[in-house]
């Protein structure tokens, strides 16, 4: 893979949507939103900082891709935990910021995933 492929522009846009998920994850854990096997942080952290560094320092091409499949885990948490009424304002504004955050950090880091990985397996042309 070269520089250029490491660091394109969805590859960064995933690594930040994958940090704005954190940081909205934390934002519902400073506003009091219990969350299972709390610890020190929220395992959706640990595991949203975890693919970020995969993403953002391996060196492989499908590495994106990471960072796209593994959201798709915290969305699906999202839902089934009945966090949606949260969108609306439903435990107050800090828990409202935490889940639009989370949200669209999680969304930006699908999409910009998905972008990465077809770009980085689009054909190259040939080399002279």
């Amino acid at each position: 893979m070269s520089a250029q492929q490491a660091r394109s522009v969805p590859r960064v846009a995933t690594v930040v949507g994958l940090l704005a998920g954190a940081t909205g994850i934390g934002i519902l854990w400073s506003s009091g939103v219990e969350f299972p096997f709390t610890a020190i942080l929220p395992p959706d952290i640990w595991i949203l900082l975890a693919m970020t560094a995969v993403v953002a320092f391996a060196p492989w091409r499908w590495a994106p891709g990471i960072g796209a499949f593994g959201v798709l885990f915290v969305i699906v948490g999202f839902v089934i935990s009945g966090s949606v009424p949260n969108l609306f304002g439903a435990d107050g504004t800090s828990v409202l910021i935490g889940s639009w955050v989370q949200l669209l950090g999680v969304l930006t880091a699908f999409v910009a995933g998905v972008i990465a990985i077809r770009v980085n397996y689009r054909k190259s042309p040939a080399r002279a």
